[in-house]
């Protein structure tokens, strides 16, 4: 039962991660490969970092630095990209390159960095503990969004020289950004515009496989998920999932509640996990969400629109689902070229 919810999840949240453009084939070459040799494959150049955070989590980050054929000369804009729950950079290229948004942004002109979170494939090493211990998987967003984030902007701005950036978060990457955004005004600061896809801040109304996980208990959760989920294609820690399970019960855009007032008061000077206030960001966003996303359901969607303070754009797609956002066919014309508009307009 655990292996098929897991695979639900994945199939839902993570779609297949290469080859998707020819339907039904199995012999696309892009399949075997990890992302550097992706990039390569299509003709760009790559980059490879190592990002080290406050609380020594090592996350690998890639870049595009331009676009196939000569560089231009003159400092590019840089864009960031974060991807969603169980997921990878990998999300960003797996089409082919006039329909992924990462190459679309390269080919335009853009400095183009793809993040992969704590826990996932690409950042599954710490300066102190092995992924075999259970301290290296005590994290969710909370920690992504305090430690993650920080340090990988911190590491794109010390190494381009560009004060600002663009976001593009999908899913759990617009959750990391509402909560990092909100709570951190000096990392918003360096914000120029945060586009959200299919965002997430609350799962009131989800439909998802996800929500099966709301049902069991912490204990049971813990005896095998951690299993399953890491031989997933990037995987996360139990911790964040009981975490979106917690938001799924509660209704609340909340902190990961340790289980008792003792560890809530060592984590948060208090005795109860903190609340987040969205409307306290002033980043400015624009936004996309789907008529048939079952994870960012429309009515979750409702509740968060009055809550962005500085909404600059907000379109609804009405047969996008999860993960269209992404792998849709038509994503370009529905998202990615006015997407790239905004960003040239604001230039």
């Amino acid at each position: 039962m655990w292996q098929l919810l897991a695979a639900a999840c994945w199939i839902l949240l993570l779609g297949p991660l290469y080859g998707c453009h020819k339907k039904g084939s199995t012999t696309n070459p892009e399949a075997h490969m990890n992302i550097s040799q992706v990039i390569s494959y299509w003709g760009y150049p790559y980059e490879n970092y190592d990002v080290v955070t406050k609380d020594g989590y090592v996350l690998g980050i890639y870049r595009i630095p331009h676009g196939r054929g000569c560089p231009r000369t003159d400092p590019r804009p840089v864009v960031y990209l974060q991807h969603g729950l169980v997921a990878s950079a990998s999300n960003w290229i797996c089409n082919l390159p006039n329909n992924s948004l990462a190459f679309l942004l390269a080919d335009t002109g853009y400095d183009v960095w793809m993040g992969n979170s704590r826990g996932n494939t690409w950042s599954r090493k710490h300066l102190k503990f092995s992924p075999k211990s259970p301290e290296f998987w005590a994290f969710s967003v909370d920690e992504m969004a305090k430690y993650d984030l920080p340090a990988t902007i911190d590491f794109i701005v010390e190494k381009t020289g560009q004060e600002r950036l663009f976001y593009v978060g999908h899913s759990q990457g617009t959750t990391i950004a509402f909560i990092a955004f909100s709570t951190n005004p000096e990392l918003a600061k360096r914000i120029k515009i945060f586009f959200a896809l299919a965002p997430v801040i609350t799962v009131k109304y989800t439909h998802s496989p996800l929500r099966k996980l709301t049902n069991l208990s912490r204990e049971g959760v813990k005896s095998r998920l951690d299993v399953y989920m890491a031989q997933s294609p990037a995987g996360t820690s139990v911790q964040n999932m009981l975490h979106w399970a917690q938001v799924f019960h509660s209704g609340l855009f909340q902190a990961f509640d340790w289980g008792n007032p003792y560890q809530n008061m060592l984590h948060f000077q208090q005795l109860t996990p903190p609340l987040y206030n969205v409307t306290k960001m002033e980043v400015p966003t624009a936004m996309w969400s789907g008529g048939h996303d079952i994870v960012a359901d429309p009515r979750d969607i409702e509740s968060l629109l009055p809550n962005i303070t500085r909404l600059i754009y907000y379109k609804c797609i009405p047969h996008y689902n999860h993960v269209d956002f992404y792998l849709g066919q038509d994503a370009t014309q529905e998202i990615y070229q006015h997407l790239i508009r905004m960003m040239e307009d604001y230039c």
